[in-house]
């Protein structure tokens, strides 16, 4: 598969659990990926996982990275940023390329500022979302019946939710998606 081919994408924030996920579905994409990891132990672990199409880079260095000035990774812009909330994205700005896009994935990010970066950035064609993780499953994050261990979970309209551009499912430009309450919970 090679959605994301000849692709940059930056994930920042942490390098286990749903950024890890993130990283490695694009690297499957064929894009490049700059990751960021707090630890070594972590950037290591990373890199392992991602292989030679990603790189792993300490929080401190990301802005180096871009501008090129680490050795071994591409400079510019990146067409995709993936943030944990606004204020983490928004010193990256600069670095993402007219008509890319920006995925929030803070557990409960703030509605108002997700519409202000998404109105902010309208005139570069730059599409700003926000995904609540909540409602996607990490590795030990929640128990599950042995019946359902190696299904996707189902969405209304069949398919299962997908959180990265273009591959389908709802789009919400700028706010929080809605979510469906199943019958018989609160």
């Amino acid at each position: 598969m090679t959605k994301y081919a000849r692709r940059t994408a930056l994930v920042v924030g942490e390098a286990t659990d749903i950024g890890l996920a993130v990283a490695k579905r694009l690297v499957e994409g064929g894009a490049g990926v700059l990751l960021t990891a707090r630890t070594e132990e972590e950037r290591a672990h990373a890199v392992a996982e991602l292989g030679p199409a990603a790189r792993v880079v300490a929080p401190s260095a990301v802005k180096a990275a871009l501008a090129g000035k680490t050795a071994g990774t591409p400079g510019g812009s990146v067409g995709l940023l993936f943030a944990d909330a606004v204020p983490t994205a928004r010193p990256l700005l600069p670095y993402v390329e007219d008509g890319g896009a920006i995925v929030l994935t803070a557990p409960s990010p703030c509605p108002g500022a997700v519409r202000a970066l998404a109105a902010e950035l309208a005139s570069r064609g730059i599409r700003v979302n926000a995904v609540a993780p909540g409602c996607i499953e990490a590795p030990g994050s929640r128990r599950r019946t042995a019946a359902s261990a190696g299904a996707p979970r189902r969405r209304r309209g069949g398919g299962p939710r997908r959180a990265l551009p273009g591959h389908g499912g709802d789009v919400h430009h700028g706010g929080q998606a809605p979510r469906r309450r199943r019958p018989g919970r609160p």
